[in-house]
């Protein structure tokens, strides 16, 4: 089954419409989604419209595709309200470092749970949805076919939750610029990305170089201007031998001996080296 949504956001967004809606109406929505049903569909605020194609089916009369127009409308956020929100998100630094990067936070309700008040709809009351299509169910797969492209274009946008909610882009943007952490937010969302430049090739094209004036020969090609020393010089023994039997001292915590354990170990060596000459 095709996944409409890879983000937290996004999953939650359908989660809402799959709360209340009948498991088959969805299946046959996923399918008008997939397979281009959805013709066109825009967003503006809090209000999704949409043109879907229907099927034809000869049994109910239906002898040429008809088209069906889709509303879907979100509970909107009074403006008296955004503001607090927005000033809330604006001074916390864990909300807009994630925002930054186009990232919904897993904490972004926290700026609106004072207010009562939820960024993804969490109840049936908060979605209005009609369709022109003779289906007596509400939603209906028309309407679930458009909710689910929504969802899909939340993970790359997800400022259009904000929009969903009544409150534009612009005002965001306005809203924002009035704490410095919001400014910082709001620079990023206006700042535009670079036009696509043309190009010829998707792969390097191989490029021609002219050869120095002097090449090297061969053996220096290969061996390099410096020669590798044929012999590797030893490195010196260490300065203390048995450094780390010695760092204890005479009576480590751990000896319960009354002589020395340096004397002790320094007698088990000797051994060994004697015992290795041997072999």
């Amino acid at each position: 089954m095709t996944q409409f949504s890879r983000t937290w956001w996004g999953k939650r967004f359908i989660e809402a419409l799959e709360n209340f809606s009948d498991a088959a109406r969805l299946a046959r929505g996923r399918s008008y989604a997939r397979n281009g049903k959805i013709l066109d569909y825009r967003i503006s605020k809090n209000l999704i419209t949409a043109m879907v194609r229907g099927s034809i089916n000869p049994y109910f009369g239906v002898y040429k595709e008809p088209l069906y127009s889709v509303e879907i409308e979100l509970e909107a956020i009074a403006s008296k309200d955004w503001s607090k929100i927005i000033q809330s998100i604006g001074t916390k630094a864990s909300l807009v470092s994630q925002l930054l990067m186009k990232k919904v936070p897993e904490n972004i309700e926290e700026a609106f749970s004072p207010l009562n008040l939820h960024l993804l709809p969490q109840k049936r009351s908060e979605l209005k949805t009609s369709c022109s299509c003779p289906d007596y169910e509400n939603p209906c797969k028309h309407i679930a076919g458009t909710y689910y492209l929504v969802a899909e274009q939340l993970d790359h946008d997800p400022f259009l939750l904000f929009e969903l909610r009544g409150l534009s882009r612009e005002q965001l943007l306005k809203d924002l610029a009035k704490s410095p952490l919001g400014q910082a937010l709001a620079s990023s969302l206006q700042a535009e990305s670079p036009p696509a430049i043309a190009v010829d090739s998707y792969y390097p094209r191989p490029q021609v170089f002219e050869a120095p004036a002097t090449c090297p020969s061969l053996q220096e090609f290969w061996l390099g201007e410096k020669r590798l020393p044929s012999e590797i010089p030893v490195e010196a023994s260490a300065k203390i031998p048995a450094l780390l039997v010695k760092k204890g001292g005479d009576f480590p915590p751990f000896w319960p001996g009354d002589h020395s354990f340096i004397t002790v170990m320094e007698d088990i060596y000797q051994r060994m080296r004697e015992k290795n000459k041997l072999l």
